[in-house]
């Protein structure tokens, strides 16, 4: 499960890096190039977390159509109320407090904060919780892995 977690966590955090030099090739600039490693980190611990996500959920269903199905009903809801898109603030309450639950609002937060300096909860705090809850996937995922495997 840690080989297919890595792997897959490698493959998003070159897509995502290509994405980062694509944005620099149309005129993106960040304010500190001391940061670009600790955004570097949060490109792969949310590529990290995102696929032991991935690989738990994989481990419960047989249906390769299932897993693309449910993959898609949690993926697109976690992007849209990330604040990748939107800016977060104003929100009503109860979409305030769905982005707080959202471990892909901390990842695109830290990553916001490393490249424009514009952090809303802190990269301390962003980094705690994308490893925090990435433990916890990866738990969940090694433990419903090896429950196929048995």
């Amino acid at each position: 499960m840690l080989g297919k977690t890595v792997g897959g966590a490698t493959v998003a955090s070159i897509q995502g890096v290509i994405v980062f030099i694509l944005a620099l090739c149309v005129g993106f600039k960040f304010y500190d190039p001391f940061m670009l490693p600790v955004a570097l980190l949060f490109i792969f611990l949310v590529s990290l977390l995102f696929t032991s996500l991935g690989v738990a959920i994989a481990s419960m269903i047989e249906d390769m159509q299932g897993f693309q199905l449910i993959m898609n009903f949690l993926v697109m809801p976690i992007f849209f109320l990330s604040g990748a898109l939107f800016p977060l603030q104003g929100l009503p309450a109860v979409l305030d407090v769905i982005t707080k639950i959202d471990p892909l609002t901390y990842g695109v937060d830290g990553i916001r904060g490393a490249l424009i300096g514009n952090a809303t909860f802190g990269i301390g705090l962003d980094i705690l919780i994308i490893v925090v809850i990435g433990t916890i996937f990866l738990g969940a995922g090694t433990y419903l892995f090896e429950r196929i495997q048995a």
